[in-house]
């Protein structure tokens, strides 16, 4: 054949293909995917390889171009992957950040605001089923309502800041959190969830709001019967604010138990 490396183009109504033939002094071909056109409804499905010589390959002529393949998932996946390991690493946080009312009133090894969220989330896991009420939103809602204290850390009325400014830097602290997602699905669920809590504006959120107090009442009855602690300031806090029949159970059964102690 002569030791010029000739190519062809050929040409169907779906497909292109880069069609190379051997030189003499070519020992090896290079192969490469080529994405095809979508074919018409009256054609059959086809594979094709373009095979391209080792030596550069002849230029094509205007208007025959090659479809480039298509572009992988690989990249998007990877940053998913690293988004969610940082959002996971930043929530650490709420593993190591005390509750702020505990450490003012001196209790010794305080607990976490991941302790409390999670102690809530077992409440909704156990409550009773309440018509119109869903269950799991509950669940998913007990573990998200406090998750910008990763960033804020847990604000009380002691520090002095207004209800509308802790809520400003806790919506700026949550947005941050949910770009490490990628804004995507999993994100908006995170956001809409802390929102509905934040504005008290379902009956699931009503619940959680109370689980929130429950919490705190009977985390406070263990911290005065084991560390002999007064801590009534806390009940007080609470009195007459559940919103549900299953939290004013749970806070009266909390108060009943605390007047047998006492």
């Amino acid at each position: 054949m002569g030791s010029v490396s000739r190519a062809w183009l050929c040409k169907s109504s779906s497909f292109v293909f880069l069609m190379p033939t051997l030189s003499s002094s070519t020992s090896h071909l290079r192969f490469k995917s080529v994405t095809a056109h979508t074919p018409s409804p009256n054609h059959h499905d086809h594979h094709s390889m373009a095979t391209e010589a080792s030596s550069s390959p002849s230029p094509l002529t205007s208007g025959d171009a090659i479809t480039p393949p298509a572009p992988s998932s690989s990249s998007s996946s990877s940053s998913s992957v690293s988004g969610a390991i940082d959002f996971l690493s930043l929530c650490h946080r709420l593993k190591t950040t005390k509750r702020a009312g505990w450490v003012r009133r001196d209790v010794k090894d305080p607990e976490s605001v991941a302790d409390h969220m999670y102690r809530m989330g077992l409440m909704a896991l156990i409550a009773s089923d309440i018509p119109g009420v869903d269950r799991d939103r509950c669940m998913k809602m007990a573990i998200v309502h406090d998750i910008a204290e990763a960033i804020v850390g847990d604000i009380t009325p002691a520090d002095g800041i207004s209800k509308t400014e802790k809520s400003r830097r806790e919506r700026e602290a949550l947005d941050n959190m949910c770009k490490l997602l990628g804004g995507g699905s999993r994100a908006k669920e995170i956001a809409e969830l802390w929102t509905e809590y934040e504005e008290n504006s379902s009956p699931e959120a009503k619940v959680v709001k109370d689980f929130d107090k429950v919490e705190m009442i009977l985390q406070a009855l263990e911290y005065e019967s084991e560390q002999g602690k007064d801590l009534d300031e806390f009940f007080q806090s609470t009195a007459g604010k559940f919103q549900t029949e299953l939290g004013k159970a749970w806070a009266s059964e909390i108060a009943s138990r605390r007047q047998k102690e006492g």
